[in-house]
């Protein structure tokens, strides 16, 4: 990890407006004493909210759910004003937030996540095993989703869920809106009467580093980069902690013959496509960036045609900016023939579409095409049969998901194509874009590095509150040393396994009406 903060001003992290880019204020970075004294709470927190029962613990993230909707619309400006993602999407983002909020208290509650299991194993041995909270947490949110992953969206709830005290580092590219909505949580979280360092935040570059290096940090959540994700990764390494860091890839496509069988099935499949990865000007982590398509269907000049009319949009820093105009600058140099949207030559950090049409000799191993370009930019690659390509798909690099488009249950193609995908994505959508992910039990957002450098984890879903218990055992307890929960009363109402049969208590149920 570089030891200089890029774009770092005297101490701040200066506000920039994508729409524009001029500034508009700043945040002053946390002082390394700060930083301590909020490392200090969060110790001192650790041990109450892993004896809190997980019901009162839901109640918590469900006051933070109503604070961020009693303040939609004065974060929704905010985060516009830092972000340039618009006000409809931004809104969205923040309701979708508070759901999830109530979505890890449910799946707290419910309680499997603790795996808790007890056997007698003879006259002389009792083994117990369950899973407890790590202790504190230092998350990293993403650029790209202010509210979604950012500095209260999946990671920072679901390891509350889990029992652990969070500090999350303010993201530089809207650093106003990160502490303005910390600000709101801490006060929510204490009227609810959580314990002080259930959740703090701290700004700056510096401020992130002291976290990683620090002892009572015990794991680590980051989205972003590929480049920010490993360099975390590589520094926490130093004294074994566990970074969970969802990154960059390119989320390949693919268009069977019979899909595209006729002109219109092969447009609309082709106008999906430019509204997915022009989507949010291009900045999901599920962008589609690679498209394979029959040849002859005639999908390259629809897609071309359609990023035409597709309007610039902000990117969220001029960072991204200069990354995107140097990326498009390096495929242009290796790939075949390109269509860009009309750019435009204003102010701010607008960003024109573009797509590439690319043969299938140049996706080697090795290639920038196979690489991510963050932004609104995508690569078409048509194929005379399907079998030629399946090779290239097992040599992809590891992506979050990808989609395949079929003629039907009776296409031949699919289960080749989706057995061939499936070892290197964490998730296949089958005709449906990647671009949505709905945050449900059965969820994977993860995948293979580069995708993430967790690939057993996902950051969305039930199966996230996971990186932030450890399992432990216990030879021979009593009463008295035995978790209420593995006590006859089972007081916490959750899932246990008794001498291998599980037992289903009547679970304690959680829904926004139960808030009160």
């Amino acid at each position: 990890m570089s030891t200089t903060a890029p774009h770092a001003v005297a101490g701040v992290d200066a506000s920039f407006d994508p729409h524009t880019g001029l500034q508009r204020g700043s945040v002053k970075h946390t002082s390394p004493s700060m930083v301590d004294r909020v490392l200090l709470r969060a110790v001192n927190a650790a041990p109450l909210l892993a004896a809190t029962a997980p019901a009162v613990r839901a109640r918590w993230l469900a006051a933070v759910a109503d604070a961020l909707s009693v303040h939609q619309e004065e974060l929704a400006v905010l985060g516009d004003e830092e972000t340039g993602l618009g006000l409809p999407r931004l809104r969205g983002e923040i309701a979708g937030a508070g759901q999830s909020l109530l979505f890890y208290a449910s799946v707290a509650v419910e309680g499997s996540y603790l795996a808790a299991s007890m056997d007698v194993v003879s006259d002389t041995v009792t083994l117990a095993r369950w899973n407890v909270p790590v202790g504190p947490v230092a998350v990293f949110g993403a650029s790209n989703f202010p509210f979604g992953f950012g500095v209260f969206g999946h990671d920072v709830a679901s390891a509350l869920a889990a029992g652990c005290p969070v500090i999350v580092k303010a993201h530089p590219a809207h650093p106003r809106l990160s502490v303005k909505v910390a600000s709101i949580a801490r006060d929510a979280l204490r009227a609810a009467g959580a314990p002080e360092g259930t959740y703090d935040c701290v700004t700056g570059f510096n401020a992130g580093l002291q976290l990683v290096d620090s002892l009572a940090v015990k794991t680590i959540s980051f989205t972003g980069s590929q480049r920010g994700g490993m360099a975390l990764r590589d520094r926490a390494a130093a004294r074994g902690v566990p970074v969970f860091a969802e990154m960059g890839t390119i989320n390949p496509a693919f268009v069977t013959s019979a899909a595209a069988e006729s002109p219109a099935a092969a447009e609309n499949i082709a106008a999906g496509f430019v509204a997915s990865f022009t989507l949010g000007a291009g900045q999901f982590c599920t962008k589609p960036g690679l498209i394979f398509v029959p040849a002859g269907s005639g999908m390259f000049d629809a897609v071309a045609r359609l990023v035409g009319e597709v309007a610039p949009a902000p990117l969220l820093t001029a960072g991204i900016e200069a990354g995107f105009t140097s990326g498009i600058a390096e495929l242009s140099a290796v790939a075949g023939v390109m269509v860009a949207a009309p750019s435009d030559d204003g102010d701010g950090y607008a960003a024109a579409a573009h797509v590439f049409r690319v043969a299938l000799a140049d996706l080697m191993p090795g290639s920038r095409l196979l690489e991510e370009c963050f932004g609104p930019v995508a690569l078409v690659c048509e194929y005379d049969y399907a079998g030629e390509v399946m090779d290239v798909l097992a040599g992809l690099q590891g992506s979050l998901a990808a989609s395949v488009f079929t003629g039907g249950p009776d296409d031949s193609e699919t289960a080749t194509v989706v057995a061939r995908m499936l070892p290197n994505v964490g998730r296949v959508t089958l005709n449906a874009w990647p671009t949505g992910v709905a945050n449900t039990w059965s969820q994977q957002h993860g995948g293979p590095w580069p995708a993430t450098s967790r690939p057993e984890a996902t950051s969305v879903g039930g199966g996230a509150l996971a990186r932030f218990v450890r399992p432990v055992a216990l030879q021979n307890p009593d009463l008295q040393t035995l978790p209420v929960f593995l006590a006859t009363e089972n007081p916490w109402k959750i899932p246990c396994r008794i001498d291998g049969v599980l037992l289903l208590p009547v679970p304690s149920s959680f829904a926004p009406k139960d808030r009160s």
